[in-house]
Parts: C-alpha cells; sequence; structure tokens
C-alpha cells in the first residue's frame, strides 16, 4: 500500500511541472498551435492572418491540417511570429501575455536568446511559432 502511495505521489509531482502550450481554460483567448527552433522565414516579421484564404494556407501545412476546424476560419484570427535567421541554436519566439480590452488584442512577444557561453547547436536555425488568437478584434504587437 505504502508503494502505491508513494507512485501516486511521484507520479502527481512530476505531472505538475509538465508544462502545456494550449491552456486547460476552455475560454482561453490563445492555442500556440506550433513553436518550432527551425522552419521559419530567413527574416524577423509577425504577421496577422484573419481571411479565410489566407488561414487555409496553415491547413495546407502537416502539423496544423488538424488543429484548424472550419469553425476557427469564422471566430478566430492566426499569428505566426518568425525570430528570423540565427547562426545556432538555443532560440525561440512565443507569446508572452495576451490581453484582450473593449476594441483589440495586445499581445508581447517573447524572444528567447541562448546565455553566453552556453552550449548550444552550431548550425543556422529559423525559429517560428504559429498561434490562434480566439477572437477577430484588431491584434496589436507590443
Amino acid at each position: 500500500m505504502k508503494k502505491i502511495l508513494v507512485a501516486l505521489v511521484a507520479v502527481t509531482l512530476v505531472s505538475c511541472g509538465a508544462t502545456s502550450t494550449k491552456s486547460s481554460d476552455k475560454n482561453s483567448l490563445y492555442e500556440v498551435l506550433t513553436q518550432q527552433t527551425n522552419g521559419g522565414a530567413s527574416i524577423r516579421f509577425f504577421e496577422i492572418l484573419s481571411e479565410p484564404n489566407e488561414i487555409a494556407m496553415l491547413q495546407n501545412d502537416e502539423n496544423l491540417k488538424n488543429k484548424i476546424s472550419p469553425n476557427d476560419i469564422q471566430t478566430s484570427n492566426f499569428i505566426v511570429l518568425n525570430m528570423g535567421e540565427k547562426t545556432s541554436g538555443g532560440y525561440s519566439i512565443g507569446i508572452d501575455t495576451v490581453v484582450e480590452t473593449d476594441k483589440n488584442i495586445v499581445i508581447t512577444i517573447k524572444e528567447t536568446s541562448p546565455e553566453p557561453g552556453s552550449m548550444v547547436t552550431q548550425a543556422f536555425t529559423n525559429p517560428f511559432c504559429v498561434v490562434k488568437i480566439n477572437s477577430k478584434k484588431e491584434i496589436i504587437f507590443k
């Protein structure tokens, strides 16, 4: 009995430390669909996709096609965050905060760089992130 209790406590502690890109709140304002260290554009830019034909391009991507429903096209905007080409690994781009106001959605971007002197992959990378914003309000990047 003691072994079972210890195992349950260990599983609980490990699962509490796990992170997810999707909030457990069903009314979450955003969902990170993909965040990768390679595969983005060679220049730094943030793009808002709100038109059905733009969103359809995302649905052609193998990693995203099952994450976007037909209803999302009518109710959500999507953003693509590209960090640009980096000379090593250890870089990432994503969302820091998303705040909804009466008129718009304010998004704060979080860019992470490797610590000086840290061991990183010595290869060019192109970090990017694709996020679904569960609103059709105007998006402002901060």
